[in-house]
C-alpha cells in the first residue's frame, strides 16, 4: 500500500507563504488576542508569530521575512531564520499555511 501524496508545503527561504483560503488571521475582540480561524479549528499564535503571519502575504519570501525580523529585533539572522522556518513549517504541517501560487501572465 502506498502513502497518499502529501500536499504539505516544504518551507524554505525561497517559499512565499500565505494563509490558505479556508484560514483567516483575525483579532478576536472578545478574547483580545489574534487567532487563526479555520473550519472547526482555532489557533491562537503568540505575538511574534502574529507579526510573522502578517508578513505572509504571498508576495514576500521567507528570506524577506527573516531579514525584516532580524533587523527589527537586532538578532542574528541565522537564529531568526531557523526559528521562522520552524514556526512556518509547523503551521504548514497543520494546514494553516500554504505556498502562494505564481501569477501567470
Amino acid at each position: 500500500m502506498t502513502e497518499p501524496r502529501s500536499r504539505r508545503m516544504e518551507v524554505s527561504e525561497a517559499s512565499k507563504p500565505i494563509l490558505p483560503r479556508h484560514a483567516r488571521l483575525k483579532f478576536d475582540d472578545t478574547r483580545k488576542v489574534w487567532v487563526i480561524l479555520a473550519p472547526e479549528r482555532v489557533l491562537a499564535p503568540d505575538e511574534i508569530a502574529v507579526e510573522i503571519l502578517q508578513l505572509c502575504d504571498g508576495a514576500r519570501s521567507v528570506a524577506d521575512i527573516v531579514d525584516l525580523m532580524a533587523a527589527k529585533y537586532n538578532a542574528p539572522r541565522d537564529d531568526i531564520g531557523n526559528d521562522v522556518i520552524a514556526m512556518l513549517q509547523d503551521l504548514a504541517d497543520k494546514g494553516f499555511l500554504t505556498q502562494a501560487r505564481e501569477k501567470t501572465g
